[in-house]
């Protein structure tokens, strides 16, 4: 078919409508978070709400047991056609009520008298933000675990190269030295606080929602049929406690279809992980160029190939993941702006979070997945690391320099010494020693062998290795003694 001819069938509605593929989101695309919050998973978890509902129902007598478990049963997404929900959704502005319907045909197949107790006394966005914090529950779970393996992986490379040299960089230039062991510990720190973010969401963070119509559950109450009439609190604290049995979620301190605390903690932890996880994309990507080449990404049959130039191997793992790292942030402010939200539901705010927030989900988890791969392969390059270290002829350790001359010369003369002979370094080409020793300022305090000693850069990493020690360690920093 043709570019024209496809056009044409789209631009007259006839073109196939299929399922998004991810060929726009590479990232996310055939890793395990986008099986997760795929449409058909996002149904299942409505379906399980509904059923996890009737079953809580059926715990506390307002439901026959036998119709939860038949709603139950016939709770499975893959007797309904999600597509032709979807377009159900346009009257309706949002999917559950279609799903109701087709869930109580389904149940009255089997058992008419079932079918009666299908969403019983609920309402829409119970269901679907019940169904959300599902599919939220089950994607960090996998993030979760991504982010514990790809620590990991960091940990090794970190005690690996406790002690291997490489220039520190700060504004894009040669700072000071530091270890590539210490690099790859702060890249574990970011990773585990992230982890720490995703486990507290799991921990108690992921609420149902039971609110009914407007928040007040009176359509639990009401169809309850009495039974509920003589202790309101009791009733609807005994459903709040089983629906969260069912589904495995925190119950709430109140109904939240306008409280949207939820989806806001929810994304910001999202936001986090993916920003975590970018700073070491972005590390990777400035380290891999060609220029500096003190790492490389994992080799693999037609991984990082160009369309046009053969000799390349582009550093695509982490280019993927700084582009969710540039995504996630952008999408989770949008969730967060649903915090503003009239009256007891809103009209078109909470419908704008659903696809910001799979989003956050899939690219946050498909990133996770993706940065398993580089951690546990990455290439590091010592010797490479060495000569950009000393491409400065120790210009890089001109701080030692000066904090050595500085009790002898005066701070502020000892720094004036040092920048002017950096600067005549630079203007001629010559080794910082060797302008250092034409300088009887300098040697009138030090020898040549001090001056070697102080200049060696690999001799100057500071505390790296015990911070590597530490953090690996598991120990807590030093109390300040005056605090």
């Amino acid at each position: 078919m043709t570019a024209d001819s496809a056009q044409t069938r789209t631009q007259t509605g006839r073109a196939e409508c299929g399922p998004d593929s991810g060929l726009l989101s590479p990232v996310r695309a055939g890793t395990p978070a986008e099986a997760a919050t795929s449409d058909l998973a996002w149904l299942q978890a409505m379906l399980d709400a509904e059923a996890a509902l009737a079953r809580a129902q059926a715990a506390i007598g307002t439901v026959p047991a036998e119709a939860a478990a038949a709603v139950t049963r016939a709770a499975q997404a893959d007797r309904l056609d999600v597509r032709e929900l979807a377009v159900i959704a346009r009257e309706t502005a949002n999917p559950v009520v279609g799903l109701v319907r087709a869930l109580t045909r389904t149940v009255a197949a089997e058992s008419p008298e079932a079918a009666e107790f299908v969403h019983h006394g609920s309402t829409s966005q119970d269901v679907f933000d019940t169904g959300a914090m599902l599919v939220a529950a089950r994607t960090l779970r996998l993030i979760r675990a991504d982010l514990e393996r790809g620590a990991e992986a960091l940990a090794v490379l970190a005690a690996r190269h406790r002690d291997t040299p490489m220039a520190g960089r700060t504004l894009a230039l040669h700072a000071v030295p530091t270890t590539f062991g210490l690099k790859a510990a702060g890249w574990r720190r970011l990773l585990l606080d992230a982890r720490d973010r995703v486990a507290a969401l799991l921990d108690g963070g992921l609420p149902v929602s039971l609110g009914g119509a407007a928040g007040t559950l009176a359509g639990y109450l009401a169809s309850a049929a009495g039974q509920a009439a003589d202790d309101h609190d009791d009733y609807t604290d005994r459903l709040l406690d089983a629906f969260a049995v069912e589904t495995g979620l925190a119950r709430p301190p109140l109904p939240w279809h306008a409280l949207r605390t939820p989806t806001a903690d929810l994304v910001a932890a999202l936001a986090f992980t993916a920003g975590a996880l970018g700073k070491i994309a972005v590390d990777v990507l400035s380290l891999a160029r060609t220029e500096v080449g003190e790492v490389a990404e994992p080799a693999g049959p037609g991984r990082g190939a160009s369309s046009a130039m053969p000799h390349k191997r582009n550093p695509v793992l982490a280019t993927l993941l700084r582009s969710a790292a540039l995504q996630v942030p952008l999408l989770a402010a949008g969730v967060t702006q649903c915090l503003a939200c009239e009256d007891e539901r809103s009209a078109g705010v909470w419908h704008a979070e659903w696809q910001l927030l799979r989003e956050c989900l899939r690219l946050t988890g498909g990133a996770a997945h993706t940065a398993v791969e580089l951690a546990e392969g990455l290439v590091v390059r010592p010797e490479r690391m060495r000569e950009n270290l000393h491409m400065t002829g120790s210009q890089i350790v001109s701080e030692r320099i000066s904090a050595a001359l500085a009790p002898l010369l005066g701070n502020a003369r000892a720094k004036d010494l040092l920048t002017r002979a950096s600067a005549e370094a630079d203007r001629t080409g010559s080794p910082l020693a060797a302008v250092l020793r034409a300088l009887p300022e300098v040697t009138a305090h030090l020898t040549d062998g001090q001056i070697t000693q102080l200049l060696d850069p690999e001799g100057y990493t500071g505390a790296a290795a015990a911070l590597v020690d530490r953090e690996l360690d598991g120990k807590p920093p030093p109390r300040n003694r005056q605090a």
